[in-house]
């Protein structure tokens, strides 16, 4: 994930850093650094760890430079430790360079280098600042713009050359970057929170820019070299408001961030068939001699927990049970710590019931796994081990990016233990298909135009039932809970087959039903149900597969297609959708959506 802070202006550039670099934090905290401009060379201090660390290093430190960059990292390539940690610079350490992303073809440009440098770390980015090296003929811009041309994968970039003092050069693909403009100078951040200590003026920079900064200009083009004029935002909201970006609601903000954060959460845990945790510290042995998993969660978390479910039943031997953290609590339960792990998940790690629930747990001496998108949180700090969603600040408080990250977590656990135990054969082909997921999602939310349609027609209903099968049957209860949290609809997620005992005496005309059948072993069981929901005037919204022409596309009366993905992997696919069409429910019927009426985002009371 990764943070990017960089300055140039008249103010002591170390302090300005720093303080960026916090606001940054919870993109990464796996090692810091920083570089700034001092008297003609480069002061670097990097540290393993959180920036605290970096802090306490740099506390006797005097640096009076006026520019520099910073950076704060989640591993990807290579493990947490000072080498790795960022910025990296060239050989004769003129050039230093910040880098948020990965950089897919880094074996190719090791290949192209001609100078043949002494590599000090591991990472993808090293590759990118000794080719920016070769290619640096006194245009530091000119530079970056040649050699990202020659870059595939996501980045956001920061470089600075002592050959050009005060200038700062950064650009963007795929990974976020922001510029702030002030009297006193000019920022980069990854954030908008980084720059709101110093500056409400910012540019957004788009996809392929390159922007170069100096203490009284800022310039952007695209990498292709055409100059771009960009406007400037005046940010007269608070520090959460600003996180916005453009959006109208976080909500649709965080939908769209869903390709990205599936890709970082992704990073450095897929290594051609295998999955790897490098941060996990619980003992092989002790997973190994699991004869029992436990998962509980609340709301949301919990569905993603009852997809998980299926995962763990299919890939691993184990007995595993899915728990509602506000009754799992109360249970009267016997425990053996030597068979049993329990693993809590919560977007925030800071729900009561689930922190109670796990609590209870572990004071039997059951090992305690964590599921959380927030560093330093209760549940992080309190479980025996804790795997980090990464899926960035979430403000809605319908929980969309975060359910989506607990998903992928979820699989790439259960595969990962499969593996372990000797219960599940290499699939490479399925971690390909995992691999086209982030692509996929993105064109599912790119045109929201049936949406709309739909709710247009269907905004004044106030009754909505989802069905689905096997693993979508969760996603039939996630999409109800998302329409019931943000529009105040109504709605029920049953399991398909168990509509013939009791809700099919809702349907008429009046009730939109939405199918949730993908292609799976259970297809033919679920356009079953369809005909039984169409035979008594159901209006059906069917989540198909695009190339479905003559099943549950022919008969329904709406048809959302989604691409073509491995049957484990079709959740992935389902929840966009049902995101979306509560959005566009909520929105048509004026509903506040980022703050719907009795919720919050973290629910720490019972």
């Amino acid at each position: 994930m990764c943070g990017i802070a960089g300055y140039t202006g008249e103010a002591r550039a170390l302090p300005v850093i720093l303080e960026s670099l916090y606001r940054l934090e919870y993109r990464g905290y796996d090692s810091a650094g920083i570089a700034v401009e001092e008297e003609g060379e480069f002061f670097l201090k990097k540290v393993k760890g959180k920036i605290s660390r970096l802090e306490d290093a740099l506390m006797e430190t005097m640096v009076h430079g006026t520019s520099g960059i910073g950076h704060t990292r989640w591993a990807t390539h290579g493990e947490p430790s000072k080498a790795n940690a960022h910025p990296h610079f060239s050989e004769d350490k003129s050039l230093m360079l910040v880098h948020n992303g990965i950089i897919e073809n880094h074996e190719q440009l090791r290949q192209k280098l001609t100078t043949n440098p002494e590599f000090k770390s591991q990472t993808d980015t090293e590759v990118l600042v000794h080719r920016l090296a070769e290619n640096y003929e006194g245009d530091l811009t000119e530079a970056l713009r040649l050699t990202l041309q020659e870059v595939e994968g996501s980045y956001a970039v920061a470089a600075m050359h002592l050959n050009e003092p005060g200038k700062l050069v950064a650009a963007r693909s795929g990974s976020p970057l922001i510029i702030g403009c002030s009297g006193d100078g000019n920022y980069i951040a990854s954030d908008l929170p980084a720059l709101l200590d110093f500056t409400r003026e910012v540019i957004f920079l788009d996809e392929d820019e390159i922007a170069t900064l100096t203490p009284d200009e800022i310039t952007v083009q695209t990498i292709q070299g055409e100059k771009r004029k960009k406007s400037i935002n005046s940010i007269s909201w608070d520090a959460v408001q600003a996180q916005k970006g453009g959006y109208k609601h976080f909500m649709l903000k965080e939908i769209a961030e869903q390709p990205q954060v599936l890709r970082q959460a992704m990073q450095g845990r897929v290594d051609g068939s295998r999955v790897v945790f490098p941060n996990l510290e619980l003992d092989e042995e002790v997973l190994k001699n699991l004869k029992k998993l436990t998962l509980i969660a609340c709301g949301t978390s919990h569905h993603a927990c009852m997809v998980a479910r299926y995962w763990l039943e299919e890939m691993t031997d184990l007995h595993v049970e899915v728990d509602i953290g506000s009754e799992y609590r109360y249970r009267s339960l016997n425990y053996d710590a030597g068979t049993e792990m329990l693993i809590a998940v919560s977007q925030s790690g800071e729900t009561a019931d689930t922190l109670a629930a796990m609590r209870k747990v572990s004071a039997q001496g059951v090992p305690v796994l964590t599921i959380c998108n927030v560093l330093g949180s209760t549940m992080a700090r309190e479980a025996d081990d804790v795997i980090y969603t990464h899926a960035g600040p979430e403000i809605g408080v319908a929980s969309t990016k975060s359910f989506t990250t607990q998903l992928l977590v979820l699989f790439l656990f259960s595969y990962f233990l499969g593996r372990l135990r000797g219960s599940y054969g290499e699939q490479p082909d399925l971690l390909e298909k995992l691999i086209e997921l982030p692509d996929q999602v993105d064109s599912l939310i790119r045109d929201r135009s049936l949406y709309k349609k739909i709710a247009r027609e269907q905004f004044k209903k106030e009754d909505f039932l989802f069905l689905g099968r096997h693993l979508n049957y969760p996603i039939a209860m996630e999409g109800a809970l998302k329409l019931k949290e943000i529009s105040y609809i109504h709605a029920e997620g049953y399991p398909a087959g168990e509509m013939k005992h009791g809700p099919i005496a809702l349907i008429d005309e009046e009730i939109p039903v939405v199918v949730l059948g993908p292609t799976s072993r259970v297809y033919s069981k679920m356009l079953s149900n369809v005909e039984e929901v169409k035979a008594r005037g159901g209006i059906v919204f069917g989540v198909s597969m695009v190339d479905d022409r003559s099943g549950l596309a022919e008969v329904c009366d709406y048809q959302i297609a989604i691409p073509q993905t491995a049957e484990l992997l079709t959740p992935f696919l389902t929840t966009p959708p049902m995101q979306i069409l509560s959005y566009e429910l909520a929105v048509r019927r004026g509903c506040d959506v980022d703050q719907p009426r009795n919720l919050a985002k973290s629910v720490t009371v019972e």
